[in-house]
């Protein structure tokens, strides 16, 4: 009889930490996909803010006294490149797409820009950059999610409090792009 006490409680340790290294593994693969999936937002911002360049120059050949406009869209465009957090990082970018949309706008009020064939082109790959951007952001708050849930419930709460597995930050827009537009006609 003792020697299968002694098995029940050598296969109980086992499988207690068999679970304890399952969740421990899990925890590390989420946070992994975390900083992966926020790796490829950055390789998005970092496509878009080589374009940006292009597309400046080209509205600037057609309409060089929007100054401020191009002065705007170069500003935040280095913002996103300096910004080392989630938040930075979604702050600038927020504010490089309002700038974007600005430049855009401007460029409406030039027939000759919006036929030029570099600038559909630059224009038709920021949008596509844009959707893309979209998709990560949506893909990164998704992984998050995971991440987060299994920093929080029970039992592997208490292996992220352990071994300092942090909470990670959403990918969120700003307040003001929350609202509803106002239409009116």
């Amino acid at each position: 009889m003792d020697i299968l006490v002694i098995i029940v409680i050598v296969v109980c340790l086992i499988i207690i930490i068999g679970t304890l290294i399952h969740m421990y593994n899990n925890l590390v693969q989420l946070r992994n996909r975390v900083k992966n999936s926020y790796a490829q937002i950055d390789v998005q911002l970092k496509r878009r803010n080589d374009l940006i360049p292009n597309l400046v120059e080209t509205v600037k050949g057609y309409a060089g006294h929007e100054k401020g406009v191009l002065e705007e869209v170069t500003k935040a465009r280095t913002g996103v490149m300096n910004a080392s957090t989630v938040e930075e990082t979604s702050a600038a970018d927020n504010q490089l797409t309002g700038a974007l949309k600005t430049l855009f706008a401007v460029a409406e009020n030039y027939p000759d820009l919006k036929a030029n064939s570099n600038f559909q082109q630059l224009q038709g790959e920021l949008t596509e950059t844009e959707d893309k951007i979209s998709y990560a952001r949506q893909f990164y708050n998704d992984v998050v999610l995971k991440y987060n849930n299994a920093c929080q419930t029970f039992p592997s709460s208490m292996m992220a409090k352990i071994f300092g597995f942090k909470e990670e930050t959403y990918f969120e827009a700003p307040e003001s792009e929350r609202e509803v537009p106002e239409v009116e006609f």
